[in-house]
């Protein structure tokens, strides 16, 4: 028997070892007489509708496997988008079929080079994760100063390797949405064998006055990718359910690569359910909305100017006073989110917890 021994360490390909970490949202520390509530990730604070939790307790198939792609919530999902039910493909939350997307699309090459994929910056932080984790490069385009993708930027960026196009809105953690006109002349512009992916995971939210319509570009852009999930209207992040709308020429390649059983049995119930009763996820979504313009404007009222709002969120882009600002509300028993150097997002929660931030904020003062 031939015995090998080699000196060194187990190592992982290069570009594992190059991913920077994922940085999850942290509970809330408790504080002497205060509820301790968490605003740093971005969760539905309501929950899912009533419907949903009856659907979970008659489901008796646990020792069974679920369907391989999600059948049943595909067929639903057509139903109430009125799309061919081949164009949508499930994953684990909008994360997983982003996932997809990229592994199916971008990558490294038998002559060394790496595809490009564009994505602005500051966005959703799992996307360096993703992209280089298919062996891609990414290529960051700041945002402009009030949140907003640059997308003339973004368009001179594109180069012959430019394979995938992310474009988040609303914005996370910013918070602007790209405007529907914004978008289409984007997409008259960028090379057409260019994947374009709209990542509305907030989508539900908007409340602008030319909001995107992505189902629309979707039918007259064959490049067009809708990326969608249930965690945050629906209130469904614990059971990672989320899918992606596009032309079959896109998702025939995506379910080459699409784990199959990616969509539990329990999460596909629970979605099915909830989009069965959309009106009450829709009462739901307007009340989060409602608190969401309350808090702005009170914190415009006293006097900060941060990004409009369109997600759950708002984003205070407070810099290198961020870690201070999260300190500081660690002390209310608030939880937040701080990007170092850049800002802090706060989640829009329940009432009172949007009272304490509200509060923090007219009183905040900055420590040197």
């Amino acid at each position: 028997m031939t015995m090998f021994s080699r000196a060194g360490s187990i190592t992982p390909r290069e570009s594992v070892s190059l991913l920077p970490a994922y940085a999850a949202g942290k509970p809330p520390q408790p504080a002497d007489g205060l509820t301790p509530y968490k605003l740093s990730s971005n969760e539905n604070p309501l929950g899912p509708v009533p419907a949903v939790t009856q659907a979970l307790a008659e489901i008796d198939t646990l020792h069974r496997y679920p369907n391989p792609s999600a059948e049943g919530l595909r067929a639903g999902l057509a139903s109430a988008l009125e799309v061919p039910v081949e164009d949508i493909v499930a994953g684990t939350g909008s994360l997983g079929a982003l996932t997809q997307i990229i592994n199916a699309f971008a990558g490294s090459n038998s002559d060394g080079s790496k595809d490009e994929v564009i994505y602005a910056w500051r966005s959703f932080e799992a996307y360096p994760i993703v992209v280089r984790t298919a062996g891609a490069k990414d290529v960051t385009v700041p945002v402009a100063s009030d949140g907003r993708h640059d997308l003339e930027a973004m368009l001179a960026a594109i180069t012959e390797q430019t394979k995938v196009i992310l474009l988040c809105t609303p914005n996370n953690p910013t918070g602007p949405a790209l405007s529907h006109s914004e978008v289409e002349g984007f997409l008259a512009k960028a090379p057409s064998d260019v994947v374009v992916v709209l990542d509305e995971a907030y989508q539900e939210f908007v409340r602008s006055e030319d909001p995107l319509d992505a189902l629309s570009l979707y039918r007259t852009h064959p490049n067009v990718v809708v990326l969608r999930t249930f965690s945050k209207a629906h209130g469904l992040a614990a059971l990672r359910v989320g899918y992606s709308i596009a032309s079959q020429e896109i998702t025939a390649h995506l379910r080459v690569v699409a784990p199959p059983f990616g969509v539990s049995t329990l999460a596909e119930a629970a979605a099915l359910a909830s989009l069965e009763n959309i009106d009450q996820v829709t009462a739901r979504v307007d009340s989060l909305v409602a608190e969401r313009e309350r808090v702005f404007a009170a914190l415009t009222e006293a006097g900060w100017t941060i990004p409009e709002p369109q997600g759950n969120f708002v984003w205070l882009p407070l810099g290198e006073k961020s870690q201070d600002f999260a300190q500081q509300a660690g002390v209310q028993a608030l939880a937040v989110r701080a990007f170092a150097g850049e800002g802090v997002r706060v989640t829009i929660g329940e009432v009172e917890a949007n009272d304490r931030f509200i509060e923090l904020c007219r009183t905040y003062r900055f420590h040197d």
